[in-house]
């Protein structure tokens, strides 16, 4: 091959999931796997998060497939970061909730940005 040719890769036949599971406690966990139902099964044995382990049983309420490890793990940072709230909108397929709870955490985020230029103003 010369320095001027690029390999080909093939993407990976194996997906990926991010996934959510609510635990016994009514908290939820998300996280991300190759081997969906396998992954459950771990956290039910104890076997998957330290955060699973003391809150058994789990149960899986939401999964994603995703092309690849790097998606799946930038999709979970996402949904870490959401409420509650959206998360739970999220799970029961909520699209209108879903939107209207990013709309209005992106009219808290402006205002708050807005509160934040009129005090370094003053």
């Amino acid at each position: 091959m010369s320095p001027h040719e690029s390999a080909t890769v093939e993407p990976t036949s194996t997906p990926f999931y991010v996934y959510i599971v609510r635990c016994a406690d009514g908290s939820l966990y998300v996280g991300h796997t190759e081997a969906l139902e396998e992954r459950v099964m771990r956290h039910n044995e104890g076997r998957g998060a330290t955060w699973t382990a003391a809150r058994l049983p789990v149960m899986l309420v939401y999964s994603e497939a995703c092309a690849g490890k790097q998606q799946a793990v930038r999709r979970e940072r996402q949904l870490k970061g959401w409420s509650r709230a959206k998360k739970e909108a999220l799970i029961a397929g909520d699209k209108q909730r879903l939107k209207k709870l990013a709309a209005s955490r992106s009219s808290a985020q402006k205002s708050a940005a807005a509160i934040d230029h009129r005090e370094r103003l003053a």
